[in-house]
């Protein structure tokens, strides 16, 4: 089966990490004899928007539209203001892809360090399900008597429709149920007495159907405080935009850091190609130096692996993963002295060396 990937390595450390990403993929394909990668490359992002004034041509979705996922590095650079670089790309993506499961495993892989004191692998096993279209990023608002000291006021408004509440929801509990693990649904219904009170209701509604799944609500500041304190009572987390987006970087934070921080952007309709990238950001003040974790970028090759259908080389690519993290060769940020393209390079050998002869999974 031939793949077409489109590649967007956008800023900062982005262009280094997904090199080594597409080196993990290009492995994978030369190990198995049913797969093969035709990757075209998109030079969109920050040096795109100060040349032309736009992150992405108008017509960028058409032209990614006939690729079977896309591969994302980074965008971000303090040449743009973040409101810019994230409207102006990544947004319109979501959106307009109808990409809305952002799955961002949780996951203490062994040989990566942890903030949490006497904390394992065994404690830190979850996937978080971020509604990923609408909720607090839904764009819409107003800038209201702009210039007035006395009436001049923002309005930024949530949007919590129920089908996009339900789907997201739905998706949660089928996970839930076909990896026979709880799901927590995280909100913030005493205080958003709208959008969080809606949430809920739909929740409780969804939850009569899946009596089978065991289910927990939290409300996201205790959420956030569990984490820390409890993170073993999470497996499948599903949430809104904002919370989701907050939450999961908490969990980058006790999972090894954000270089260890993936995440896939899915149209589970599969009309439209689905985005995989890490959530680390273009880091610019360590961009062009060679020392990025390329972990999360190679890790997010994983997840697009599996969504196409090929579950078993991404646990071949995670495990690849862990036993570098296990052998000691990590980058600066986890405390070794790699180089992004070493570190790229040994889990690729890693894989090749698990994998024996070319094989079809």
């Amino acid at each position: 089966m031939t793949y077409r990937i489109a590649v967007i390595p956008g800023d900062g450390i982005g262009q280094e990490v997904t090199a080594e990403a597409l080196r993990v993929l290009r492995e994978v394909a030369a190990l198995d004899r049913g797969i093969t990668f035709e990757f075209e490359e998109f030079p969109w992002g920050t040096e795109h928007f100060l040349a032309a004034g736009e992150m992405m041509p108008k017509d960028g979705l058409q032209i990614l539209a006939s690729f079977d996922a896309i591969q994302l590095g980074a965008v971000g650079d303090p040449r743009v203001p973040d409101h810019l670089t994230l409207w102006g790309l990544l947004l319109p993506i979501r959106q307009g892809f109808g990409q809305y499961v952002n799955l961002r495993p949780v996951r203490l892989l062994p040989g990566a360090p942890t903030v949490l004191a006497g904390r394992g692998p065994q404690d830190i096993d979850m996937v978080f399900l971020r509604e990923n279209t609408e909720g607090e990023y839904s764009g819409k608002g107003d800038f209201l008597f702009s210039g007035d000291p006395q009436r001049e006021m923002a309005l930024q408004t949530s949007v919590f429709s129920r089908v996009g509440c339900e789907r997201i929801i739905r998706y949660g509990f089928e996970l839930a149920r076909r990896t026979r693990r709880s799901l927590t649904s995280v909100s913030k219904g005493n205080a958003m007495n709208y959008g969080g009170v809606f949430w809920d209701e739909v929740f409780a509604q969804v939850a009569v159907q899946y009596p089978d799944v065991r289910t927990q609500s939290l409300l996201v500041d205790a959420a956030a405080m569990l984490l820390v304190r409890d993170p073993s009572r999470f497996e499948v987390v599903v949430t809104s935009n904002l919370y989701g987006d907050i939450l999961t970087d908490l969990g980058a934070g006790i999972a090894g850091g954000m270089g260890l921080a993936a995440s896939a952007n899915i149209d589970p309709t599969r009309r439209h190609p689905s985005l995989f990238e890490p959530v680390h950001g273009s880091a610019p003040d360590i961009a062009g130096k060679g020392i990025a974790n390329p972990m999360a970028a190679i890790w997010s090759a994983a997840l697009l692996l599996d969504h196409l259908g090929h579950g078993k080389w991404a646990e071949r690519v995670v495990e690849a993963i862990e036993r570098t993290l296990s052998a000691g060769v990590t980058s600066p940020d986890l405390g070794g002295s790699a180089t992004t393209e070493e570190v790229g390079r040994l889990v690729a050998r890693e894989l090749g060396a698990t994998s024996g002869k070319r094989v079809q999974a």
